[in-house]
């Protein structure tokens, strides 16, 4: 028995080319063993009671203690204006407005300085609050949209 084997000769326009429908036969025989071999688990679920909002409480809010600075150094505490431009008015200030130890420790001074205000104003009132115990501190601003009126 004789085989006789021909070769092909190509020509120097053919170009080689990639057999893809064996490349695709492949892929499609590794996905199918990846979806069957792939465990589905349910993924436990927890119990849980969620808290219920009550509409009727009223809202506990803190008690807030306003400081006004305005732009040439003058401080009012709770629309109050204050004689003296030092920390240690704005201290005295502060301890009386607070009045007793339970009832001014958890307020919030919210400081609402005059946009051409020195800086040093405001640290003077920050460093108030720190002397008398006022550990929540935020600043008022208005929006660009009212600032323009």
């Amino acid at each position: 028995m004789r085989i006789h084997l021909r070769r092909h000769s190509r020509s120097a326009s053919e170009e080689p080319e990639i057999n893809l429908i064996a490349f695709i036969d492949v892929l499609l025989v590794i996905l199918i063993f990846l979806m069957l071999s792939t465990t589905y688990n349910k993924f436990t679920e927890m119990n849980l009671r969620l808290p219920t909002a009550d509409a009727e409480s009223p809202r506990d809010r803190p008690r807030e203690i306003l400081i006004t600075i305005n732009s040439e150094g003058g401080y009012s505490i709770n629309r109050a204006p204050l004689p003296g431009r030092n920390v240690q008015d704005l201290i005295a200030a502060l301890r009386q407005t607070m009045g007793s130890a339970a009832n001014g420790k958890d307020a919030v001074l919210i400081i609402s300085a005059d946009a051409n205000a020195r800086h040093q104003s405001v640290v003077s009132a920050m460093e108030a609050a720190r002397y008398v115990g006022l550990s929540q501190i935020t600043f008022a601003a208005q929006s660009p949209q009212s600032a323009g009126r």
